[in-house]
C-alpha cells in the first residue's frame, strides 16, 4: 500500500471532511501502520498534542484519567510530557486486558516524575477524591472510540468524580460516556461535534487509499449463524462467453456468500455452484418472468458477465426487481440499470466511455475526478492499474493488482466478490474491499507463479487475503 508517483500530489483534493466514526478511524489508524506509522509513534503524537491542549490552560496540577486501551495510552504519553512543567497525577485501570501499547507507555511513565495511583474498584476512586478536588484540569483518557454499553466500576466512580470536581475537563478524542467534557481533543479528525482538532501525521493514503484497515469493517460471522447468513447471491451471465459468470460466481462463494446460483443458457458441471438452467442460447425477453422468480430470493444480483451484447433489455427489465446488484461487462449499457437499493458498476476504461461518453484520462488523479463528477447512480469502481471508487461524493484509490491481471475473468471474479461483500456492508465499502483484496490475490499469483496467470487462480487466494484478519 503505498502511494507512488507524481500524481500523489493531488490525492488531498479527495480527503474527506468532518466528523468520521469509530469504525472508519479504526481502519484509517491501521491503514496508517501499513503504510509505516507505528502504533507507538501515532501514540506519541496523540498524546503531545493532548499535552500541549492542557497546557494552553496553564494549570498548576492535572490529573489524568487512563483506561488499559490506546486512549489510556494517549493519557500516559500526556503525563510524560507533562511532568517538566505540571504537577502530574495519573489514576490507570489496574487490569487485566491492557493494550499492549498501553502497557508500554505505562512502563514507561513509571520512570517519570508523576504520581501514580492503579484503581481496580469504586473505593479505590473515592479514597483519591483528594486528587480530583486539587486538580485544575482533568484528562478524560478512560475510553476510546471503542467505547459501547453501560459504564462499570471503577470507570463510573471516574466519571463522577470528575463531574462533581470544579476542574476543567479535556476529553482525548472523545468524551467517555456520561463525563462532561469542556473541551475535547481530537486526534486526526473529529468523532464528534464541536471538537478541537490536532495533526497526529496520519499519512493521507491512510484515508484516501485502500488498505488492510478497511477489511476491519468487515462483520464476523456469528457462531450461531446458519446457511444463508453469508448472503445469496445471483449471477445472470453467459451464452457468448460461458465461463464468466462462473468465475464471478466462484468469487462470490469464496468471499463469503453462502449460496451462489447460477442463471445461464451454459452449463458448466461446478458442484458448489446452483445451477439455473435458461433454455436457449442466449438470455432473452422470453426469460424476463423466470429471471424476476430468481432475483426477488436472492440478496445480491451480479449480471452482465459474458452476457453478451443483445441482452440489455432483460438486464433493465430485471434492475428494479434487485434489491442490490452489481452490475459489470455487458450490463454496462445505456441506459444504465439501476437496482432499488444499493448499485455497484464496475466498468474498465472502455466501458466507463461507452455509459458516460467520457473518455479516461490516464493520470488517477484526472481520473478520480472524471469519475465523480459522471454522477453514476450508485458505487462506481473504474478499473485500471490504480482502481478509483467513488459514490460521487467519496473517493478511494486501490493500488493493488499486477500487470498479469490483465488476462480475461479477473473482473469477473471482482464483480462476484464485490457481490458476496454487498451482502453484508454498504455498496461503496464493498467495492473498496472488493478491488482491494482481488488485487492482492494477483499479487500472490504473480509472486508465487510469474507469469501465465488465470483468472481461476484468484478465487482460491480471495479467502486469505480477505479474512486474514
Amino acid at each position: 500500500m503505498n502511494c507512488t508517483g507524481m500524481w500523489r500530489d493531488g490525492i488531498e483534493a479527495f480527503l474527506e471532511k468532518g466528523i468520521i466514526n469509530p469504525a472508519r478511524m479504526r481502519a484509517v489508524d491501521k491503514n496508517a501502520v501499513a503504510l509505516g506509522v507505528t502504533e507507538l509513534q501515532l501514540m506519541e503524537s496523540a498524546g503531545r498534542a493532548l499535552a500541549e491542549c492542557a497546557r494552553t490552560l496553564h494549570p498548576a496540577r492535572i490529573l489524568i484519567l487512563c483506561g488499559k486501551g490506546n486512549n489510556g495510552g494517549d493519557g500516559m504519553v500526556a503525563a510524560r510530557h507533562l511532568q517538566h512543567d505540571v504537577d502530574t497525577d495519573v489514576c490507570y485501570l489496574d487490569a487485566r486486558g491492557r493494550s499492549p501499547s498501553c502497557e508500554h507507555q505505562l512502563k514507561a511513565l513509571t520512570h517519570c516524575r508523576t504520581g501514580l495511583y492503579p484503581v481496580q474498584c469504586r473505593d479505590d476512586v473515592l479514597n483519591r477524591k483528594q486528587l480530583f478536588d486539587n486538580a485544575d484540569v482533568i484528562i478524560d483518557a478512560l475510553l476510546g472510540t471503542g467505547a459501547s454499553g453501560t459504564l462499570q466500576e471503577p470507570l463510573a466512580a471516574c466519571v463522577e468524580s470528575a463531574n462533581a470536581a470544579q476542574a476543567t475537563v479535556i476529553a482525548a478524542d472523545i468524551p467517555t460516556p456520561g463525563m462532561r467534557s469542556d473541551i475535547i481533543c481530537a486526534f486526526h479528525r473529529p468523532k464528534v461535534g464541536g471538537s478541537l482538532v490536532s495533526d497526529i501525521g496520519i499519512p493521507v493514503e491512510a484515508e484516501c487509499c485502500v488498505g488492510p484497515g478497511d477489511l476491519t469493517l468487515l462483520p464476523r460471522r456469528r457462531n450461531d449463524a446458519r446457511k444463508g447468513a453469508g448472503g445469496k447471491v445471483l449471477v445472470i451471465g453467459g451464452g457468448p462467453y460461458q465461463g464468466a459468470p462462473y468465475l464471478a460466481g466462484l468469487g462470490a462463494l469464496r468471499a463469503g456468500a453462502d449460496i451462489v446460483r447460477i442463471a445461464s443458457p451454459v452449463f458448466e458441471p461446478i458442484p458448489d455452484l446452483i445451477y439455473e438452467p435458461i433454455g436457449a442460447k442466449k438470455i432473452g425477453s422470453e426469460h424476463i418472468e423466470q429471471l424476476i422468480a430468481l432475483v426477488q430470493n436472492a440478496d445480491v444480483v451480479v449480471c452482465g458477465n459474458g452476457l453478451g451484447a443483445d441482452s440489455h433489455d432483460v438486464v433493465c427489465a430485471i434492475a428494479p426487481h434487485c434489491k442490490k446488484a452489481v452490475f459489470d461487462a455487458d450490463a454496462l449499457r445505456l441506459p444504465l440499470p439501476v437496482a432499488l437499493e444499493e448499485t455497484v458498476y464496475t466498468p474498465h476504461a472502455g466501458e466507463f466511455t461507452r455509459i458516460t461518453g467520457t473518455t479516461v484520462a490516464a493520470d488517477p488523479i484526472a481520473r478520480a475526478q472524471l469519475a465523480k463528477a459522471a454522477k453514476i447512480p450508485g458505487t462506481l469502481l473504474l478499473k485500471g492499474p490504480v482502481d478509483v471508487i467513488t459514490d460521487g461524493g467519496r473517493v478511494r484509490f486501490n493500488l493493488t493488482g499486477c500487470p498479469a491481471m490483465t488476462v480475461g475473468g479477473t473482473g469477473d471474479v471482482l464483480a462476484g466478490v464485490a457481490g458476496a461483500l454487498l451482502c453484508q456492508i454498504p455498496a461503496f465499502e464493498a467495492a473498496c474491499i472488493a478491488a482491494y483484496v482481488n488485487g492482492k490475490a494477483g499479487m500472490a499469483v504473480e509472486t508465487e507463479r510469474g507469469g501465465g496467470m488465470l483468472a481461476s487462480d484468484l478465487v482460491d487466494r480471495i479467502p486469505s487475503e480477505l479474512f486474514r484478519e
